[in-house]
């Protein structure tokens, strides 16, 4: 398929839904926690797996007010990958139909020419009901997904594409730390990336009290371990890194109210506060972090949380301010 080429599956009449109604197949994750990735192809050098790591094959589909889009973004800009891996934006704001393409680009992606990413995953699957997820890693080549998962959309560019990073890339993904960093990578997701979902989609108090706990005990165990390390395994930047930020950008200007969160915000852990500072003033977290699209994502998509469409003006707090996280010890 050419650039910018009609897709083959044309855009979904106004007025329809999805399979299972506007906010099940097609919602693009923000209904509920996430869950288990539909597709998820690995990269290999031989191209044994079918997806051979080439320059310029692959395509990220993602969104700048998505928390599990950010990761992605943030390791191919830490990476130099840019060049290596081509990159299709969103609209921040979820329609029925999922996610769509910016009107900047006559409302299609100029890679596919699809109106919304649900078209790609229906294309590979016309009866396929899953959830239209972002971020998407897309074979241009093969016209298909190669995996929805969001976590190893990251480590696979920390690992497979390593040959493309850029001179003095950072080893985000160490092989001496694996294990360390998927153990509190995994701790993270399910306390405080989903935790923050499972306390604000919570229909009993006993459900959003048990996330609620759960979020702010984790939330306190890592102010304490930041009091003492820069990052979360010592002196050097990781994976564990890039997988907690994104919920820390969102959690004053969306969690804390929305969702309901209000026990502390992050202004007001010393250590965490801190560190998020240190981390937004890098490249790759600032400047993949639009607080602009962040809220217009949450308090426009969410509808049955936020009727009115009213996108508060706050909170004002200067992500720039000096964070004084280069004199931790490692």
């Amino acid at each position: 398929m050419q650039a910018g080429q009609a897709f083959p599956i044309g855009p979904m009449t106004s007025g329809s839904a999805g399979p299972q109604g506007p906010h099940a197949a097609f919602d693009g994750g923000v209904s509920g926690v996430r869950g288990p990735a539909e597709f998820t192809g690995r990269f290999s050098r031989d191209g044994s797996s079918g997806f051979a790591v080439e320059p310029g094959r692959y395509q990220l589909y993602a969104s700048l007010a998505c928390p599990w889009s950010q990761p992605s973004l943030i390791v191919r800009r830490l990476l130099g990958l840019e060049r290596v891996i081509g990159l299709s934006l969103t609209e921040p704001v979820v329609t029925e139909h999922g996610w769509r393409f910016p009107d900047q680009t006559g409302g299609r992606d100029l890679i596919t020419g699809a109106h919304y990413v649900s078209e790609l995953y229906l294309a590979t699957d016309p009866g396929y009901t899953g959830r239209a997820t972002l971020p998407m890693l897309w074979d241009i080549i093969g016209q298909r997904p190669v995996t929805n998962d969001f976590a190893q959309i990251a480590v696979q560019m920390e690992t497979a594409f390593s040959g493309f990073h850029r001179p003095g890339a950072p080893d985000l993904y160490p092989s001496a730390q694996r294990r360390e960093i998927e153990a509190l990578a995994t701790l993270i997701h399910h306390t405080v990336n989903n935790g923050v979902y499972k306390a604000g989609m919570a229909t009993t108090q006993a459900g959003y009290e048990e996330a609620f706990d759960a979020l702010f005990t984790t939330l306190d165990a890592l102010e304490d371990r930041l009091a003492r390390r820069r990052f979360l395994l010592g002196g050097q930047l990781t994976d564990a890194d890039v997988r907690l930020y994104p919920t820390l950008a969102r959690f004053d200007a969306v969690y804390y109210l929305l969702y309901k969160c209000n026990l502390h915000r992050l202004a007001d852990y010393r250590h965490l506060w801190d560190y998020a500072r240190d981390l937004y003033q890098r490249p790759g977290f600032g400047d993949t972090t639009d607080f602009f699209q962040i809220k217009r994502h949450y308090y426009q998509t969410q509808v049955w949380i936020n009727p009115t469409g009213i996108v508060p003006k706050g909170p004002y707090v200067s992500w720039l301010e000096p964070h004084g996280r280069d004199r931790m010890p490692g």
